[in-house]
């Protein structure tokens, strides 16, 4: 049984990360394969997705089932795509970027 605040939580999350990607919920559902109002009827409370629905979700928006739920990253695919560019640095430019992420928070 899923709490009320688990499932806000998760619609708030599915919402946040759908606009990010700059899909409307209909496009997302037809994309996924399913009836128009699919994410629509989820992200208004009407019901969850299953769990391969909700592993299809995490395969759209291209993100790990662990990237969804953490919800202290606003932006789990930028986070990723600096991950990725930031393994191609030395120590010392490393530090510089460190630095910098420091400064801007």
């Amino acid at each position: 049984m899923v709490r009320n605040t688990e499932r806000e939580a998760f619609i708030r999350r599915l919402a946040a990360l759908r606009i990010e990607k700059g899909v409307s919920a209909r496009e997302m559902s037809l994309d996924l394969g399913q009836s128009p109002g699919y994410i629509n009827n989820i992200e208004n409370g009407v019901n969850l997705p299953s769990m391969n629905v909700f592993f299809s979700i995490c395969d759209y928006l291209e993100l790990s089932p662990a990237e969804f739920f953490d919800t202290g990253t606003e932006s789990p695919e930028a986070l990723r795509e600096l991950c990725e560019a930031a393994k191609r640095l030395d120590r010392v430019q490393l530090e510089h970027l460190t630095a910098l992420a420091k400064g801007l928070k």
